[in-house]
């Protein structure tokens, strides 16, 4: 990355979805605005203007004051094309506040905390083994639709209690809502059509599966959050089909991209790739470094609540502060060499898994998932390499890759 070159702030793009298509992360632009103005008024056509919020301190800064900067309204930055939902028709935890957000998110902690994770270490192996075992058949494969969709699909799909002749389905939505303004994903509708057309496609099928649930509970996360309460009280309907809106969502993308992602830094680094081979004991550190290098959710936004000064800025009530975590992930000041995949990277604070109350729920997970996909890779990955350029998907919300062809060599499971 030339991290030299000139940037000229009146046409600095750090929102557009083609941009990030097309070059990937902005991260010249970002390093930019970490330097010379870490709290920008970024006002472009296209998109309502926020506060472009590019330093690690401010990002942890912010995402720890609830009571001055709420979630909602505006819980990301979209261009205009793509409005939020109408009002009243989605609700979960990424958009609610202090009291109900942590009421809501009570519901299902228990299916995340460290101990229930570790309960599932021998499924989410097996699963890994299962999908490295089909990729060992064919020589050239697509890494995403092969292996790491594959995993994370089939994890939060049991998880859930999706039957497995439904899982292609969760894969097509996750991809339609993450990616609306993708035109691979749009079949002819505009982003919002897009959208709205998978939303309602995904609320009508768990509608039908906690009706189910209710009547024959099962263990599984359907069957909890349809017969849970919040204040006694069973879960309102929008609020109910939003909570698997946004598990089917965030449980396959961001760590689906995460892997992806750590497997291409891992073929750019060769060297590291040798040095997680040689010592596995640096498993979890290669980790946090392929959650710092990828930052698959790019961006969240907060509001105001009143007048904040911010590094000599006022950030005026209900004006919008976007947290670009990719860009807290470079810092300078906090990392050494934040441009360098370093796999046994110590100490890593990264913001990849977000900050505060809202910092991901299913972080525990993500790194299992990540931790048993390249614990195996580093034992039966006897060669790999890209068969043609990583494809992105169109967005600036989720660091998405939808393709990497691969031509890889994988031992048999022993």
């Amino acid at each position: 990355m030339d991290q030299s070159r000139h940037i000229e702030p009146s046409s600095l793009d750090v929102m557009t979805p083609e941009h990030y298509e097309r070059h990937g992360y902005p991260h010249a632009e970002w390093t930019w605005l970490r330097r010379n103005d870490p709290v920008f008024w970024y006002e472009r056509a296209g998109v309502d203007p926020f506060w472009a919020i590019t330093k690690h301190a401010d990002i942890i800064w912010i995402g720890k004051q609830p009571d001055l900067f709420l979630n909602g309204p505006r819980m990301a930055v979209f261009m205009q094309n793509l409005p939020p939902p109408a009002e009243g028709s989605s609700r979960h935890l990424l958009n609610m506040d202090p009291p109900d957000h942590t009421r809501y998110r009570r519901v299902t902690s228990s299916w995340f905390t460290p101990r229930a994770i570790r309960s599932m270490d021998e499924k989410v192996g097996r699963v890994t083994r299962e999908v490295l075992d089909a990729a060992a058949e064919v020589e050239v494969g697509d890494f995403v639709r092969d292996i790491s969709a594959k995993i994370t699909i089939a994890v939060i799909a049991e998880m859930l209690g999706v039957p497995r002749s439904d899982w292609d389905l969760l894969f097509r939505w996750t991809n339609e809502i993450i990616a609306p303004e993708d035109p691979e994903f749009q079949h002819g509708a505009t982003p919002q059509e897009t959208l709205e057309r998978s939303r309602l496609e995904l609320f009508a099928y768990f509608d039908d599966l906690s009706t189910q649930r209710r009547a024959r509970p099962t263990d599984d996360i359907v069957s909890m959050v349809a017969n849970g309460t919040v204040g006694g009280e069973p879960l309102p309907a929008v609020e109910l089909l939003s909570y698997y809106f946004l598990l089917v969502v965030a449980g396959n993308e961001t760590t689906r991209n995460a892997m992806t992602g750590g497997m291409l830094a891992f073929l750019e680094n060769p060297q590291e790739w040798q040095k997680l081979r040689r010592d596995p004991g640096i498993l979890d550190r290669a980790v946090e470094e392929i959650v710092r290098w990828t930052t698959p959710v790019i961006q969240f936004a907060r509001t105001a609540t009143r007048d904040v000064e911010l590094r000599s800025k006022t950030i005026r009530r209900g004006e919008s502060a976007c947290l670009f975590y990719a860009s807290g992930n470079r810092d300078e000041e906090v990392f050494a060499e934040p441009f360098a995949f370093r796999a046994d990277r110590h100490p890593n604070p990264h913001v990849g898994f977000g900050m505060g109350e809202h910092v991901c729920l299913g972080a525990h997970l993500a790194r299992l998932e990540l931790r048993h996909a390249f614990g195996q890779l580093g034992e039966r990955l006897e060669h790999c390499e890209l068969a043609a350029p990583a494809a992105r998907v169109r967005s600036s919300f989720v660091g998405g890759i939808k393709r990497a062809p691969m031509r890889w060599r994988i031992a048999r499971a022993a």
